[in-house]
């Protein structure tokens, strides 16, 4: 398996790294803190799950702005500011229709980008998340001393050789980790991020809010979350399964915020996640065509009912340009030269009968 690597603009120029990994019905994972695109290839925590994610789907990843690959010398980390990053990486990748995964910070990241487009975003699936920063957590007065301090810890500790001061922050996220995990975790600490980009990340996660858009989800959502996390409480969990309609909880027996692949909830994770997500060639595809995507496998039962481009395009909610991308990537995957072509081996295979 290899990794591309490419890059975009954002809304305000800002350059943001992302990666793609695998084939198949496409896997967004929203941004998040804590990421380095090319030292997680390498990570013993993140190469098993970018192994797994990318096992049945075409997974795309990024690195939030301050972060990872993309700028770091940026003047706006905001929520808003990650959001439409995420829409511009999105957009440069060419995904119409996708899965989003939004893990700890990028859950609230997701639940608004789904919010604001409905139409792409297909299942929505949030782990260790919440919808509320530490800060919207009516904290007392010891919790927010406590949460200053972790800011000034760092400040002055998170670039320095000595990993100490990281390693506090490591075990939080991973407290079943080996010391392998543990080691590991503090130099993607330090190489996501300097100290300055990191304190105003964590700053701004402080004071998040998604209540109010979690509420207005209208995707099938998938919500695990384990019981002893100590970076998200489980709580945290609770509320947002309860804000966003029909959402499905499952909670996870494990202390870790990041789960480790030697972990039991790990596997329960994979396990809940392909029974929640269409596999390529699943819903009115029979698993006929296994090659093409999702959005193909649309646009061919279309083109098996007769429609033109333009109805195609009409019925979808996409524009004819990516019609016509589809069909070009269509007739490449099953070898034939024109539509009349390709409506006979659709017809034989079933399609076009609704």
């Amino acid at each position: 398996m290899n990794q591309q690597i490419r890059f975009c603009k954002s809304f305000d120029g800002t350059r943001i790294a992302y990666a793609t990994t695998g084939e198949g019905t496409p896997l967004v994972r929203a941004p998040h803190w804590l990421t380095h695109l090319e030292f997680e290839w390498l990570s013993p925590i993140w190469k098993p799950w970018i192994e797994l994610l990318s096992r049945s789907h075409m997974l795309l990843r990024m690195d939030e702005r301050g972060c990872g690959l993309s700028d770091w010398d940026v003047a706006d980390i905001s929520f808003e500011a990650w959001v439409r990053d995420l829409e511009a990486v999105v957009d440069a990748a060419g995904l119409e229709r996708f899965a989003l995964f939004g893990h700890s910070q990028g859950g609230a990241i997701a639940v608004e980008y789904a919010v604001r487009h409905p139409e792409r975003v297909s299942h929505l699936i949030l782990l260790g998340s919440y919808a509320r920063g530490a800060m919207k957590r009516e904290p007392s007065p010891q919790r927010m001393d406590e949460l200053q301090a972790q800011l000034k810890l760092i400040e002055v500790g998170w670039g320095r050789d000595d990993p100490s001061y990281r390693q506090m922050f490591s075990t939080q996220f991973v407290p079943s980790g080996t010391l392998e995990h543990v080691n590991s975790l503090s130099e993607m600490q330090r190489r996501s991020a300097t100290p300055e980009n990191a304190v105003r990340i964590i700053r701004t996660m402080f004071w998040v809010d998604a209540r109010e858009s979690a509420s207005r989800v209208k995707c099938p959502t998938l919500i695990l979350h384990a019981r002893g996390d100590r970076r998200a409480p489980f709580d945290e969990g609770l509320l947002l399964a309860g804000l966003i309609p029909d959402a499905r909880l499952v909670s996870l027996e494990s202390e870790n915020h990041i789960l480790l692949s030697h972990d039991s909830a790990f596997r329960q994770f994979f396990e809940e996640l392909e029974s929640f997500l269409p596999r390529a060639g699943g819903a009115g595809m029979g698993g006929t065509f296994p090659q093409l995507t999702a959005r193909e496998g649309e646009v061919l039962e279309r083109i098996a009912q007769g429609l033109d481009n333009a109805q195609i395009a009409a019925h979808l909610g996409i524009s004819e340009k990516t019609v016509r991308n589809n069909i070009t990537h269509i007739f490449d995957k099953l070898a034939v030269e024109n539509r009349s072509q390709a409506i006979v081996l659709a017809r034989n295979s079933g399609f076009g009968k609704t």
